[in-house]
Parts: structure tokens; sequence; C-alpha cells
């Protein structure tokens, strides 16, 4: 009995480590990253657009846009066919053919991101500036990359969460009269929505903090882009091209960036365990 409740004691301290490592994490990025808002103030660090190191102005808005247009852009592209699979996989696919695309989506998720940004360089961009103009490295070329990069998480998801809608379901509505593809539509869909929209949140939440493939696709202008064929640069991309030489305030409002970039997250990972929560409930 000693030697279970030692073992126990273990894995518990094991679990907790997990939580001690994000507060870790959280105490530090807001003790570096805190400075920068006391010196220039929230308003003007959030709001302003004008981001030029060299002359102390420190403006993250033009990249909070520009996260924002290539985390959109990648779910309008990524989430419908995310969801079309997901509904394939669950209902229409022979299981056959399903124990082979279910896995091989899955692999898509263990690829190095630097892989999809040198074929969003190398195929992508070239095809985007021959065919749609501007310059190819652009917040469109993000969003594709982006959204071929979301797609294991958001059909894992959503594919679970369709399986776990009770088969009477189904049967109920195919017995009344309702083909197939209504009753997908009709009832398995609205009773798997909670799985699904936390599915979205997290595939937001991977769009919004991948790095590597953004750097290499976006361009990295520090301005607001008026078109998906504009160059962009991310929160994540601020943080990785200029940390490696950023000191004093510079060095504070790179650490601010990535407070603001752990705040989306977080609120993200929160709106998604709360839609967890309510689908578990139902």
């Amino acid at each position: 009995m000693n030697r279970e409740k030692s073992i126990e004691k273990i894995f518990l301290l094991i679990a907790c480590s997990a939580l001690f490592s994000l507060g870790l994490i959280t105490v530090f990025i807001f003790k570096e990253g805190m400075g920068i808002f006391l010196k220039i103030g929230f308003g003007k660090f959030i709001f302003s657009p004008e981001w030029a190191p060299g002359q102390k102005q420190f403006g993250l808005f033009s990249m909070i846009i520009g996260s924002m247009w290539v985390t959109i852009g990648a779910l309008v592209i990524g989430v419908p066919l995310s969801l079309f699979v997901s509904i394939f996989l669950a209902e229409f696919c022979p299981k056959k053919i399903a124990r082979i695309l279910k896995p091989a989506i899955e692999l898509l998720a263990g690829i190095p991101s630097v892989v999809y940004g040198f074929i969003g360089v190398v195929i992508l961009a070239p095809l985007i500036r021959e065919y749609l103009g501007g310059p190819g490295l652009s917040v469109l070329a993000g969003s594709m990359v982006l959204a071929i990069m979301i797609l294991p998480t958001v059909i894992s998801i959503s594919l679970d969460a369709i399986q776990a809608v009770p088969k009477s379901y189904l049967e109920g509505s195919l017995a009344l009269g309702a083909t197939r593809w209504q009753s997908v539509y009709m009832v398995i869909i609205p009773a798997a929505k909670s799985g699904i929209i936390a599915s979205v949140i997290l595939g937001m939440g991977r769009a919004v903090g991948e790095t590597m493939a953004v750097i290499m696709v976006s361009g990295n202008a520090v301005r607001i882009p008026y078109s998906v064929l504009e160059p962009v640069r991310t929160l994540t991309s601020n943080i990785a091209l200029e940390l490696g030489y950023a000191t004093g305030m510079h060095r504070e409002a790179l650490f601010g960036t990535g407070m603001v970039l752990f705040v989306i997250i977080m609120i993200l990972n929160v709106a998604a365990y709360i839609f967890t929560k309510r689908k578990v409930r139902r």
C-alpha cells in the first residue's frame, strides 16, 4: 500500500510540473515584457502602427492586423476543407479507405513547419506572383500554408466529435424518411457543434502561434495590409526576426509582443475548453 501511495505521489508531482512550468513561463514573460507597457503606455503599444526600434517607436497594431489577416485567411481556406474531410471520414468513407486516410492526414502534423515554408517559397509564392500579381510572399501565401498546417488539428477533433454522436440520432432521422446527407446536415453536425467549434478554435490557436513557415512566406513587411496579395508581418515573426540582436527597450518591446501573443493564445484555449466542457455535459 505504501508503495502504491508513493507511486501516486510521484505521478502527482510529475503532473503538477506541467502546471509549474506554465506558471514559470507566464511569470517570466510578464516580468520581462511589462516594462514596455509602463514606459510608453498600453494604448500606444497596442494601437500605434509605427514599429521602428532605432527611433524608439514601438507599436504592434500593424502586426496584430497582420496576424488577424493571416489567421482568418487560414480559417477561411482550411476549416471548410477540414469539415468536409471529417464528415466524409465519419459518415461516407468505406472503413478500408478511412484506415488509410486518417493516419495519412495525421502525418501532416508531424512534418516540420520549415518544410511547409520551403514549399510555400518555392512553389506557392511564384504561382501567386505570376497569376495574381504582387510580390508572391503575401497574406495569401501565408494563409494557404497555415490552412494546410491546421488541417490535422481541425480534422482530428471534428472527426472525434462527429463519431461521438450516438448512432441512434442517425437511425432515428433515417427512420423518419430523411436521406443520409440530410441526416448528417440537420442532425449529426448540430449535435457535434460544440466539438467542431472547439476544433476550429484550437486550429486558430495553431495558426496564430506558427512562426517559421509564416516568416518564410508572408514577406515580413511592417505595415497594415489592404489586400491579400500584400506582404505582412505577424506577431510571432516579429519576435523571431528581431530577438537575436535586441537590447534595452527593443528587447522589452519584443517580450511585450510575447505577452500580447500569450494572452491571445490563452483566450483561445479557454474558449476551446469551455466548448469542450459543454460537449461533455451534453
